[in-house]
């Protein structure tokens, strides 16, 4: 007989599966060996085999600390024991800019892509301390809306099941999680927001405050995802292989604006979009004042001509 954390996380699991329309046959979860990814790993094989999909297990060894390859033998061990059909080690280099989080998260996503669907263990407390992020950096309405439940080849289904339930889960199963030393470490921005900042909010606004950030990034998604819609609908009409007809879209509001201009840049080829430079291409719409053009990364440059927001090539150094 099962408890009650046991059967919530179950029950996200199954909810979300319902909701995906076409899941494929095979079942990927990626388990680090702590409570939310070993908790999900059960779920998605009681009720993926309930539904007839092969259940596997993706272990990521990011080679970051001491012991590393036992802690990711032992996932993959207590993966198999809670019922996943086959669990695999992956190995890989944790290297490049943004400091180690975010090079093993880059590193991570490497190594779990191309396996079809892949759930991954993100609960509501990972939901309020990425919209939490989101709003310290200013990052705009789609960082503050957060992670999306399915964003493929990515599935979420404990967005809404607590970190505390994950942890009860792993106790009505008899298994004990492993703990990531790194998850105690202050040099950690998500290590303070979730020892220190969310702490602090909940008690001074009385609680409930990871629930409530979390609705609001579902709030937002839904308005993001409606002002998309609208701003895909323009697009078809504006964009072009001579460029981005400005007329079309000029008068419309800000929001859908630069909604147009960011899908145009992204399918021109610009990457590491920022709200500056949306909002400097969108001068070119918005103020023109017969300014030159905006530089944009990968040595890519935004201009107006003839009527058309243009992207073109530029040398490696603006002084060549």
């Amino acid at each position: 007989m099962t408890g009650p954390a046991v059967t919530a996380v179950r029950r996200a699991v199954r909810g979300f599966l319902e909701a995906v329309e076409s899941p494929p046959s095979e079942l990927c979860v990626a388990v680090s060996g702590g409570a939310d990814s070993l908790a999900l790993a059960e779920a998605a094989a009681y009720v993926g085999h309930h539904r007839g999909h092969a259940v596997r297990a993706l272990v990521v060894d990011h080679g970051l600390q001491e012991g590393s390859a036992k802690v990711a033998a032992d996932a993959a061990a207590a993966a198999k024991a809670l019922g996943v059909d086959e669990a695999e080690v992956r190995e890989v280099a944790v290297t490049g800019p943004g400091g180690p989080e975010a090079a093993a998260r880059k590193a991570r996503y490497r190594a779990l892509a191309g396996h079809g669907l892949v759930l991954l263990g993100h609960t509501l407390d990972d939901q309020a301390e990425t919209v939490l992020l989101g709003l310290g950096r200013g990052s705009g309405p789609r960082s503050v809306a957060g992670m999306r439940p399915h964003d493929p080849p990515w599935g979420r289904p404990l967005l809404a099941v607590g970190r505390a339930t994950t942890r009860a889960a792993c106790a009505e199963l008899g298994v004990e999680p492993w703990e990531d030393p790194h998850n105690a470490e202050p040099r950690f921005t998500r290590v303070r927001l979730r020892t220190e900042v969310l702490p602090l909010l909940e008690e001074v606004l009385n609680g409930g405050v990871a629930a409530a950030l979390a609705r609001t990034a579902a709030q937002l998604r839904e308005d993001n995802e409606a002002l998309d819609t609208v701003a895909d609908l323009i697009f078809t009409r504006a964009g072009g292989p001579e460029g981005l007809e400005i007329g079309v879209f000029a008068t419309e509001p800000p929001a859908i604006r630069r909604r147009v201009i960011r899908r145009w840049l992204l399918q021109s080829g610009v990457r590491e979009l920022t709200d500056a430079h949306l909002r400097a291409v969108d001068g070119l719409v918005a103020r023109w004042r017969g300014q030159g053009g905006v530089w944009l990364p990968g040595n890519l440059e935004a201009s107006r001509c003839r009527g058309r927001l243009c992207v073109t090539s530029q040398p490696t150094t603006r002084g060549e």
